[in-house]
């Protein structure tokens, strides 16, 4: 907890480069705005990648006035979603100097994570966490609403590390 405070309070940034302090090894590395760039864009594609997948496997669950009728496509669609936003979300991590937890991520560490940098980010997490994770992948809510605005949330989260 403390190492990823201290990291967003010393990662600045100074003319055109970015420095990104590694605890685990206490070096100092810089990110060039050419390399911000990238690896944006190679997290954004990733995520955007799975969206569409999950609408795709979505289709297949076939809506019924505001139900969809296979649950089991509702699940996997959820599932596929959710992580896209956390894709996204680890490389907006990277972007403001938060080293990469080694090993099985939970909601807490990125709770803990956004909860010091981006208080409404965070409400769009747990907003999506509950609606996607949960009510959409866990219990498999039917409700076409609901699963829609899911993915709303999703897209708003990815559209934060969205390429210039």
């Amino acid at each position: 907890m403390l190492g990823g405070l201290l990291g967003v309070i010393l990662a600045k940034s100074f003319k055109r480069y970015f420095f990104i302090i590694n605890f685990h090894t206490l070096k100092l590395r810089y990110m060039t705005s050419d390399e911000q760039l990238k690896l944006k864009t190679e997290y954004y594609n990733e995520a955007i990648r799975y969206m569409d997948k999950a609408k795709d496997v979505l289709k297949n669950a076939k809506k019924q006035d505001d139900l969809f009728q296979d649950v089991k496509y509702v699940k996997m669609a959820c599932g596929t979603a959710y992580s896209a936003l956390l894709i996204a979300l680890d490389g907006y991590f990277i972007l403001k100097g938060i080293p990469k937890k080694k090993g099985r991520k939970d909601i807490v560490h990125y709770q803990s994570n956004l909860s010091n940098i981006d208080k409404k980010l965070l409400d769009y997490l747990n907003d999506s966490y509950e609606l996607l994770h949960l009510w959409g992948y866990y219990d498999g809510i039917k409700k076409v609403s609901v699963v829609n605005e899911g993915f709303n949330l999703a897209y708003t989260i990815i559209d934060r590390l969205k390429p210039n």
